[in-house]
């Protein structure tokens, strides 16, 4: 039986693929734009006197730049249904984590201890992870349940991600110590925001719980 959230992810990841090859392949044929004189996309492909350029392999350019070309136009349209992709599955992350939402509002409404007393609960929860990313070499899986990430625990957490935001922009390149639940296990583990083969800094996408 296929979970279907579980399908949408996978189908997401190997769309992620094949935009990682389309590009590999847009940047081998700039290496063939580069080895004729780093013409470029738009450099003349002709003479002072309206002759073929002697100097380089004309018919090799026209070919580099009109597969560049299609693989970038393959290249936007494959973005596109990556953002959709993506977006459908924090919709049904959100959809799932909903009833769970609502039990941990219950617990701090009915507890009669201070608010700094209460035992730190997962705060967000790990959609995504990409091939690759510092999330990945952090060790971070889907599904793991963030207790603390930094300075940001349940105590001030308060369902706000920008929290996150800006505790990763004022680290990049720096350690942040996590701590996550992982199948009623807790672990922890750094994780260094950098800038890497794909978009953001952490490579992977969470959502509040």
């Amino acid at each position: 039986m296929v979970v279907p959230g579980s399908s949408k992810k996978e189908q997401t990841l190997k769309l992620i693929a094949e935009k990682d090859k389309i590009e590999q392949k847009i940047k081998e044929f700039g290496a063939v734009l580069e080895a004729n004189g780093n013409i470029g996309m738009t450099g003349s492909l002709i003479d002072n006197e309206g002759f073929p350029r002697n100097d380089i392999d004309v018919y090799q350019v026209r070919t580099a730049r009109n597969q560049i070309i299609c693989l970038q136009n393959d290249l936007k349209a494959l973005m596109k249904e990556i953002e959709k992709g993506i977006h459908e599955v924090h919709a049904e992350a959100a959809a799932a984590s909903s009833s769970t939402s609502g039990s941990t509002k219950t617990i701090g409404l009915n507890s009669k201890e201070p608010e700094d007393e209460l035992p730190l609960v997962a705060i967000c929860k790990v959609d995504l992870v990409f091939e690759g990313s510092p999330a990945e070499d952090a060790g971070i899986c889907v599904g793991d349940q963030i207790i603390e990430f930094g300075s940001a625990n349940s105590r001030n957490f308060k369902k706000n991600i920008a929290i996150i935001a800006e505790i990763v922009k004022n680290k990049v390149n720096e350690r942040i110590p996590i701590k996550i639940n992982r199948k009623e296990q807790i672990i922890e583990t750094t994780l260094t925001p950098r800038t890497w083969n794909g978009r953001g800094l952490l490579g992977c996408h969470i959502l509040p719980i």
